[in-house]
């Protein structure tokens, strides 16, 4: 105990010494306080007084101040945080599904060029009649692999357009887009379903078979479109402007470009059609075939595919170029170089599957080019469209 405060016998004297010493200390803090103060605590004080100062005058209502201030108040700040994260989340989720939707592809082309569409007979969704057949042949197996990793695809949609539903706002292009992929996926599947059902399948050579396969071709190029557009539009990209005024000739070669390659994909089915059924034994025998007036039309059909692909690679270009002068952008650069680069190599494929007699390696080199050239082309014109031409910005 403090030897200032003197011995207390009785509670009074006890309360009363207690008083005395806490005024003494309250004296000593006002004392203190009343000081000159030194130089560092001058320099301290002057600034707390100037932030103070600024801190009192109104601040300048600029957009980022306004954009920032409104989770602050709201007290979602985290919530738009989270919100993003899950958007970049589901974006790369978007491409997964893409690239896997392209595998399945793949194999169901392998499907055709093997001989394999008839595996499980007559019969969908069963497999010759059972869920699981026994002793399965090598044609069945790979038919009926298709059939589970094409409902692994449609269950990774479904799940696509209900992770787009809890995230996206209504009327985003994403959310749009995520319900075309799921109303294309399940054409696609009354598509293959319908092959199956009508024997549109193996050895079938009816005209028939040509157009349910080039439907089957238009409808998968439309379903990989829109699965590329939910991640790029999710990934914050703004939507095109379709019914803009100033969509002038590049709207328009964009457009032919689409509508062009939209056809020449038909055509190569149906070319593929032919050479599967048809195969040649060597060039010049598949030339002679081709220009035979008592040759099978579906091999004299296959002419209409390498002629229309010249026209249209001039026309890719031509867009290409078109596109990057009159919409430049970052994106319409670099999609502009790769959908050049495609057209080449998919024309030097093209030679090489006519050359080699269409082996079926070729044939899915071919196709997964083909797929690639698609989707670029949807990139281009979904970038393009997206930024305001050069006309547009010299006026601005």
């Amino acid at each position: 105990m403090d030897s200032s405060i003197p011995a207390a016998r009785t509670p009074q004297a006890v309360v009363t010494a207690c008083f005395a010493a806490s005024a003494g200390v309250w004296a000593e803090a006002v004392a203190q306080l009343v000081r000159p103060l030194n130089v560092t605590q001058a320099v301290h004080s002057a600034c707390w007084a100037e932030s103070v100062d600024q801190s009192r005058k109104p601040a300048k209502p600029t957009a980022s101040r306004i954009v920032m201030s409104v989770p602050r108040f709201m007290g979602t700040r985290g919530a738009v945080d989270q919100v993003s994260l899950s958007a970049k989340r589901f974006a790369r989720y978007g491409w997964g599904v893409l690239a896997y939707n392209l595998l399945v592809i793949l194999w169901g082309a392998y499907v055709r060029a093997s001989g394999s569409g008839a595996g499980c007979g007559a019969h969908w969704p069963l497999c010759n009649g059972e869920v699981i057949p026994r002793a399965p042949a090598l044609e069945t197996i790979i038919e009926l692999t298709h059939r589970v990793t094409s409902g692994i695809a449609l269950l990774m949609v479904v799940g696509q357009l209900v992770w787009a539903r809890r995230i996206l706002a209504p009327g985003t292009a994403a959310r749009r887009a995520a319900h075309a992929a799921m109303i294309l996926m399940l054409t696609e599947a009354l598509v293959g379903a319908g092959l199956v059902l009508f024997e549109m399948v193996a050895d079938n050579a009816s005209i028939a078979r040509a157009w349910w396969l080039a439907a089957h071709l238009l409808n998968t190029f439309l379903l990989i479109a829109s699965l590329a557009l939910v991640p790029w539009f999710a990934s914050g990209r703004p939507a095109p402007r379709l019914r803009d005024p100033s969509v002038g000739r590049e709207g328009q070669l964009l457009a032919v470009a689409l509508v062009g390659t939209l056809f020449l994909g038909m055509t190569g089915a149906v070319a593929a059609l032919g050479d599967t059924l048809f195969p040649s034994a060597s060039l010049a025998e598949g030339i002679r075939q081709d220009f035979s007036s008592t040759a099978h039309l579906l091999v004299r059909l296959r002419i209409i595919h390498p002629t229309a692909a010249v026209v249209m690679a001039c026309v890719l270009l031509l867009t290409a170029g078109v596109v990057a002068r009159l919409r430049p952008s970052a994106a319409t650069r670099r999609l502009g170089l790769a959908l050049s680069v495609l057209v080449v190599g998919q024309l030097a494929a093209g030679l090489a599957n006519l050359l080699l007699l269409a082996p079926i390696a070729m044939q899915l080199l071919h196709l997964l080019l083909a797929d690639l050239l698609w989707l670029t082309l949807v990139l281009l014109a979904a970038a393009a469209l997206a930024v305001p031409s050069g006309a547009e910005r010299r006026g601005a």
